[in-house]
């Protein structure tokens, strides 16, 4: 059975472990969830690609082999200087515990163990292999945690709930995300004779236009916005009484499934070419839209228990990157679920709500127990 006071404490404990990244140092807080593990009669693994980057996996051993996997994340983002609490203090104040990573993402990790622990007393043995991995460096990009545990097989569940969400939210599909940087060269003149030139700056401001304008072979789905184009950053010549020979700018795409980063890359490409030769692009990083049909056993199982112990649990899309990404590559089917408070992640008094804490704790219990596969 859920137990509401155990889950109030276990939260304020892992909230009073720093587990801020940057820096990046997840040594305690793993520590402290093996520990945690280890007084269950859990056994578990640390994995560590990189010094005090910690990654924690729990085998709970069911009925059945096939695996399902839950995975929060250990480290928070920096606190800031705009706290009017000690961010590391797991204040409550009325049904509010306050502290840096209440809400993204110390509740979930809590509520994951709080799960772990009822069904331990209960004697409860689930019908698949339960499989428990709280990772490391999911702020600054997931490199030093879930991405290594998938690309090197450790971690090979048969499907996977990401809890890092808000709200009971249960998230099925996201955005693809690419960044590009574009390096533009002109011909240096002095800015009295701007003709004797060639201004990348100039050249820089229509080629910006013309990609804004960009028309993508998707533009519409059930739970996501448009596609968007930002441009993030731009740089450019040395001085002011100078033609500019250089120019440098940065863009975010954000496209729906069915678009493909590719396709994209050969439009920016094309519109270069036609106001100069002399670029690069670069490729930063991308990551491929997420898709998951509604009718699948996570989806279905999940609001099947939400209405059994009455939350609402809504069906979303993500505009941002999270993790569920990854596990395409792998073709393990995902989705994300989360128990925090929406709109407090990454703010100044980060908070979650000890009604919603305890409901999330029971509606993850109900989740776990009468999931299958079918």
């Amino acid at each position: 059975m859920i137990n509401k006071k155990r889950l109030i404490q276990l939260t304020r404990k892992l909230i009073q472990i720093d587990s801020q990244n940057p820096p990046g140092d997840e040594r305690k807080i793993a520590r402290f969830v093996a520990d945690y593990l280890k007084r269950l009669g859990v056994s578990s693994r640390v994995y560590e690609f990189k010094k005090n980057r910690l990654n924690i996996i729990a085998v709970i051993k069911g009925r059945d082999p096939k695996s399902l996997l839950i995975t929060p994340h250990l480290d928070t983002v920096p606190a800031g200087r705009s706290w009017t609490v000690d961010p590391l203090a797991a204040k409550i104040k009325g049904n509010k515990i306050y502290g840096l990573g209440a809400t993204d993402c110390k509740c979930n990790i809590s509520i994951a163990l709080e799960a772990i622990n009822s069904f331990i007393e209960d004697g409860v043995v689930l019908p698949y292999t339960l499989i428990f991995s709280a990772t490391a460096d999911e702020e600054t990009g997931s490199d030093l945690g879930l991405i290594p545990l998938l690309n090197r097989n450790i971690l090979k569940p048969d499907a996977a709930v990401v809890l890092d969400a808000d709200d009971f939210d249960i998230i099925v599909s996201q955005k693809g995300l690419m960044h590009i940087t574009v390096k533009i060269t002109g011909k240096r003149a002095h800015g009295a004779y701007p003709w004797r030139g060639i201004n990348a700056i100039d050249i820089a401001i229509n080629a910006i236009k013309e990609i804004k304008s960009i028309k993508f072979s998707r533009i519409r789905h059930k739970y996501l916005r448009p596609p968007t184009i930002n441009v993030g950053t731009i740089r450019g010549g040395d001085k002011v009484n100078i033609v500019a020979d250089w120019c440098e700018f940065e863009l975010d795409f954000r496209f729906l499934p069915g678009s493909y980063a590719p396709e994209i890359i050969s439009k920016v490409k094309k519109i270069l070419s036609s106001y100069t030769k002399k670029y690069k692009l670069e490729i930063q990083g991308i990551q491929q839209p997420y898709n998951i049909e509604e009718a699948h056993a996570l989806v279905s199982c999940l609001k099947k228990a939400a209405r059994k112990v009455k939350v609402s649990a809504r069906v979303k899309g993500s505009e941002g990157a999270t993790v569920i990404t990854f596990f395409q590559h792998k073709n393990i089917p995902a989705i994300a679920t989360g128990f925090g408070y929406g709109g407090s992640a990454h703010t100044a008094d980060e908070f979650v709500k000890i009604d919603r804490l305890h409901k999330g704790a029971l509606l993850l219990e109900e989740f776990l127990k009468n999931f299958n596969f079918n």
